[in-house]
């Protein structure tokens, strides 16, 4: 009995709900690799100036780990997409500040990046940041460069070391 509600169990996840459920895992090694690289920008300062980047960070380190295949998570979006993001929030912050202007550079964000091929979706978040809490000039080039650059090469180094981490980038090029 109990092996038939089982497999009736399976059957209606499989093919009632299977498109909407995620089945990967996470393993010890890619969950030291998010913590390591989330306590970095936490404690980068000892201030909470920084403190404010852990969620877009955060949903950058969790597109790279789960879903490393997908456009969003390779490289040129990641790291150019995100730093284009962010400089043009800096720009507008120039002009202006608060949130209905954070909400124009995010909507501005979500139109360019696509037309560019370069979408990834924090980068909408850190277009607005510099509307939000008066980052300084520099934001795009100190905080979002070196922190894109440093997720991408080491989930693409610890890749190739570790057998539990998915292959990542895609190759430039199928073939």
């Amino acid at each position: 009995m109990m092996g038939r509600l089982r497999q009736i169990r399976m059957i209606y996840v499989k093919y009632e709900w299977g498109n909407w459920m995620y089945h990967g895992r996470t393993s010890w090694p890619q969950a030291i690799w998010f913590l390591s690289i989330l306590l970095m920008l936490a404690l980068l300062d000892g201030t909470t100036k920084f403190t404010w980047l852990v969620p877009p960070f955060a949903a950058t380190l969790t597109i790279l780990l789960l879903l490393p295949k997908s456009p969003i998570a390779q490289p040129i979006p990641v790291i150019v997409g995100t730093t284009l993001a962010a400089s043009f929030g800096t720009a507008v912050s120039m002009i202006a500040h608060g949130p209905i202007y954070a909400v124009l550079a995010a909507l501005a964000m979500v139109i360019l990046l696509p037309l560019l091929r370069i979408y990834h979706p924090p980068g909408v978040a850190l277009s607005m940041y510099p509307l939000l809490l008066h980052t300084n000039i520099w934001f795009p080039f100190l905080v979002v460069l070196p922190v894109t650059l440093i997720a991408v090469s080491s989930c693409s180094v610890l890749s190739r070391l570790s057998k539990n981490w998915a292959n990542y980038p895609l190759p430039l090029r199928k073939g």
